[in-house]
């Protein structure tokens, strides 16, 4: 009896210096290699995490190429943390040059496009640099400031807000819109006050009519899913169809009754 009671004496005593983190830590007790995994993803997990905040907030700098590592933050941030981050930092200038983008992407095609096949492939880039420039310095502040003033008129995004924010774009915006760029274009082509009048009257009750047809579809999306910072930008990228047919509008000869 005397041994036993040693041996209980031992086993007690051990029990006592064996620290009690031992057992409610299993992974700790069995392999110190799978705590150390155990906390390295961990640490990835939360840095990861903290990305992503960052990307949603757009914080992201617009400096971020000029430095020597450029390229390995490229690929770590990507295009579109990027593009955002100049969103962020330089709103109009941003939006602006990506409306001159896709108006000359769209001009491009649309003199790609009005060419038959055994016609060789001379583009006009005169009237690519009039897109571009109207895609500059008009549509894209346009946009920009547009969809800023519906977002504080109206800044609800239900289903009544947008079909309101639709009726202003199709009533207000679009017409205003349309005349600016079949007038800015003619004057730029040289023709006169009574020769841009009579342009209007021939080309801009069809091109309403077809907008009302495809515009509507492409606002609703805008307005009802897309954050307004962004909403220049998912415009734009509805526009290139949309932009593919006003340049051919716009490259019509002028009214006969005019030049007659």
């Amino acid at each position: 009896m005397s041994g036993a009671l040693r041996r209980n004496t031992s086993i007690t005593r051990l029990l006592e210096k064996q620290s009690f983190t031992d057992f409610t830590d299993p992974i700790n007790r069995i392999h110190p290699f799978l705590r150390n995994q155990t906390q390295t993803q961990a640490r990835e997990y939360f840095r990861f995490s903290n990305v992503l905040r960052k990307v949603r907030e757009y914080e992201i700098s617009p400096f971020l190429f000029t430095s020597s590592s450029s390229t390995a933050s490229f690929w770590k941030v990507g295009f579109v943390g990027w593009y955002l981050g100049m969103v962020k930092s330089w709103p109009v200038l941003t939006k602006s040059v990506t409306s001159s983008l896709i108006y000359i992407t769209a001009d491009l095609s649309s003199q790609t496009i009005s060419k038959s096949s055994s016609e060789p492939y001379d583009y006009d880039l005169v009237r690519t640099l009039r897109m571009a420039g109207y895609g500059m310095l008009i549509l894209g502040p346009s946009l920009h400031f547009w969809f800023n003033l519906m977002s504080k008129l109206f800044p609800k995004r239900d289903l009544i807000t947008t079909f309101k924010k639709m009726a202003m774009g199709q009533l207000l915006y679009g017409p205003a819109m349309t005349v600016v760029f079949f007038s800015v274009n003619a004057r730029l082509q040289g023709e006169s006050g009574e020769e841009i009048v009579a342009r209007l009257k021939r080309d801009l009750l069809p091109t309403m009519l077809n907008g009302v047809m495809y515009w509507p579809f492409c606002d609703f999306i805008t307005f009802r899913f897309i954050p307004v910072h962004l909403q220049p930008l998912v415009s734009n990228s509805f526009s290139y169809l949309w932009t593919v047919y006003m340049t051919y509008m716009a490259s019509l000869e002028k009214p006969v009754a005019i030049t007659s």
